[in-house]
């Protein structure tokens, strides 16, 4: 266990008093989310970032609370949440670490979604329940080694036989694939249209090497996907799935949980650095004292209320039916670069033990890193906007 300094109890900012705009079930499942966070997560997180160890012991655990599949209804296991909630209990999450929300994310929209959405009522039986305990961890398998930012140009296929398909391909950055026991694999079909599987860990010729040496997201497990002539059985195919609209819908389910999550890793680090201001002691007072560093805490503060905001409203517009494919990505793109821009001044706050592992900053600005990069790209959410604002696709 590690003995780094822990910060006094979080608190939470809310300048505009969001939390007046929240339902009181909505603030019991942040509440709930918020202590488990404090009781599971804080105390140990830095300590399996250092050594680079998913904590696999908080799988069932994260299950006990109602993390895995919070929206999916409950006669298949899940919460039954509204959407708010769920990106409340992301954003508590994510406080805790990116790659812990990672996980959870994407066992929620990536694997419980599309199982919930495209599969049949046996696979929703089968799957769903087991999946929202966590006695089964799911990953999802779309990105391949030449083809992240287009998925559609993707190699990975199978060929139908009497009684399953041959799949062949592999898939790269897949969170979750080393310890995994199914994963929702994306590939081509002989008429090159995209389709679902359902593909179980042990079946033969399926493999998932794990990838090492990361400087982001050390406390989650990453790696490969790999398919040498793996029968999947016939039954393992998602039946609702038809084509590369799948899987997008898929992520922007992901993408939601992602804008509030980051706000979370911001709202950590603000509040890591108000403290250290007010603590730290240069040339007689509090460097809280000093306007460059109130200028700093204003900015953090107004960035973070700003992304409360589009979170809330994203979140409405979502429980209505109504969010879009590029309202998602406005909210997913603005508040990961907000997130990484208040960490960067949080850094700045607290000096050289900004990269200490006694605070929680240089893991938080790390794993943003990836954040920014995984379900879309900064730049590819700015053509996704630049196509809604224009009708023209720049990445055709």
């Amino acid at each position: 266990m590690s003995t780094l300094h822990r910060a006094p109890a979080f608190e939470a900012p809310d300048f505009y008093e969001i939390d007046d705009l929240l339902s009181d079930d909505q603030k019991l499942v942040r509440s709930s989310m918020r202590d488990f966070v404090n009781r599971e997560i804080s105390p140990i997180i830095e300590d399996c970032a250092q050594r680079a160890e998913f904590p696999a012991f908080l799988v069932p655990k994260l299950g006990e609370i109602g993390a895995f599949g919070p929206t999916i209804p409950a006669e298949y296991g899940g919460g039954g949440l509204d959407s708010i909630s769920y990106g409340l209990m992301m954003q508590e999450i994510e406080r805790g670490d990116s790659g812990l929300r990672s996980c959870v994310s994407v066992q929620s929209s990536l694997v419980m979604w599309p199982i919930y959405t495209y599969g049949s009522e046996d696979q929703k039986r089968k799957y769903l329940p087991r999946l929202a305990t966590g006695e089964l961890l799911g990953c999802f398998g779309l990105t391949e080694p030449d083809h992240g930012s287009n998925p559609a140009g993707m190699q990975t296929s199978f060929v139908e036989h009497s009684d399953h398909y041959l799949l062949n391909g592999s898939k790269l950055w897949i969170t979750n694939s080393p310890v995994a026991d199914v994963a929702v694999v994306w590939a081509k079909n002989e008429q090159g249209r995209v389709r679902g599987l359902l593909v179980d860990r042990g079946l033969e010729g399926f493999s998932t090497p794990e990838i090492h040496s990361k400087w982001s997201l050390r406390a989650s497990a990453t790696g490969e996907l790999v398919f040498q002539d793996v029968k999947v059985p016939k039954e393992n195919l998602l039946p609702e799935t038809d084509g590369i609209k799948s899987p997008l819908r898929c992520l922007d389910q992901a993408r939601y949980g992602i804008a509030w999550g980051v706000v979370g890793a911001a709202m950590d680090c603000y509040d890591s650095a108000r403290r250290y201001a007010l603590e730290r002691q240069q040339f007689g007072k509090p460097i809280a004292a000093f306007q460059l560093v109130q200028k700093k805490l204003a900015e953090m503060l107004t960035e973070i209320t700003r992304a409360q905001l589009i979170c809330w409203r994203l979140g409405t517009l979502k429980n209505a039916g109504k969010a879009t494919t590029a309202q998602i990505s406005l909210a997913k793109r603005n508040n990961v670069e907000m997130a990484l821009n208040v960490v960067r001044e949080a850094r700045q706050i607290h000096g050289a033990m900004g990269i200490s592992g006694e605070y929680p900053i240089m893991r938080h600005l790390m794993n943003l890193e990836s954040v920014v990069t995984y379900e879309g790209t900064h730049d590819i959410h700015l053509l996704i906007l630049g196509n809604e604002i224009t009708g023209i696709p720049a990445f055709k």
